[in-house]
């Protein structure tokens, strides 16, 4: 029984004739567990959390929503992940979760093939997708059936993050409206406290007072060493939580950042139409003459970052964009 990984070559041999081969079966099985499961760690102190590599799928026989796609999460933090109607945000989401195996290609997250949804992968790993009903039951009943799937699951950080909704802990689900529903859903899943959460368009109908309370509800629940991937079209309403920023159209990583490095390269301006540089990178008209994006300079000092324009501005010229911010 042979295994390879990176530097590291595990042989066991055994004599035939004191070992059943059906033992030895079994200790190869052992090994094969214990390798898949914990060895990349081991080999690797700061491993990438969530890696993408190569991926190809489509739903229909002779379709492409992503070829040979790849994208690595390497660190914990909020990530915003952007792009176009059908470039495969949500399809890439479910296929992060396991919940779609894709043709080619594989999704390790801590190491692990998440198509294999092992149960020490699944019980740290949550979704919230864009649609999706609840059961007409008590929200306490829902808590009870799912929490033995989530050991880490907190009452504390659920009765927080309700609070900050303004929702009671003693509601019937089938009684809600779908806004409301969206609430205690995010609840529940900030509450159990997985490595790997996932929302898909997790501000789409809330009203403007419920978005504010998003935001504080989702930054005072996060930690150093937990990932949340936010896809979304509505960037005004979580430009202000993502510490990464991640921007994909047509199989391609436009950019894979940190907002701190957007924010100390880059300057989003607005000026008057007489006033604008030749040196902007990007600009597109606004009410009050242009709104553009400049290299930044030594004296120059920070600006908020429009997500927005940044967007528009990788989807025109992305290399402009990656060269001035010196992402390769």
């Amino acid at each position: 029984c042979v295994l390879q990984s990176q530097n590291v070559k595990l042989m066991l041999k055994w004599d035939a004739s004191l070992v059943r081969w059906q033992t030895k079966a079994y200790i190869c099985s052992v090994i094969f567990k214990y390798n898949t499961k914990t060895l990349y760690n081991h080999l690797n102190k700061e491993p990438t959390m969530l890696k993408i590599s190569n991926l190809s799928y489509g739903y229909l026989k002779n379709q492409h929503i992503m070829t040979d796609f790849s994208l690595d999460f390497e660190e914990g933090g909020i990530y915003g992940l952007l792009g176009k109607n059908g470039t495969g945000k949500s399809t890439l989401l479910y296929l992060i979760m396991g919940l779609l195996h894709p043709r080619q290609g594989q999704v390790l997250y801590k190491g692990i093939d998440t198509r294999l949804r092992r149960p020490e992968t699944l019980e740290d790993m949550l979704i919230v997708p864009e649609e999706y009903n609840l059961p007409a039951i008590s929200l306490k009943e829902y808590i009870k059936a799912m929490r033995p799937f989530y050991p880490r699951f907190s009452e504390e950080t659920l009765q927080r993050c309700l609070d900050g909704f303004g929702m009671p802990l003693d509601v019937n689900l089938g009684a809600l409206s779908m806004g409301q529903k969206k609430k205690v859903y995010m609840c529940i899943a900030l509450a159990a406290n997985t490595g790997l959460l996932l929302m898909d368009e997790p501000t789409n109908g809330l009203d403007i007072p419920s978005k504010s309370q998003f935001r504080k509800v989702v930054a005072n629940s996060m930690t150093d060493d937990r990932i949340m991937i936010i896809s979304t079209h509505q960037v005004r309403d979580v430009e202000l939580l993502l510490d990464r920023l991640s921007v994909i159209d047509n199989n391609k990583v436009l950019l894979n950042t940190s907002m701190m490095e957007v924010a100390d390269k880059l300057r989003f301006i607005e000026t008057d139409r007489n006033s604008l540089s030749s040196e902007a990178l990007y600009y597109e008209d606004s009410i009050h003459g242009y709104s553009a994006i400049m290299k930044k300079g030594e004296d120059d000092g920070e600006t908020n970052v429009n997500l927005e324009l940044l967007f528009n501005a990788l989807l025109t010229d992305s290399e402009v964009i990656r060269k001035a911010i010196g992402e390769k």
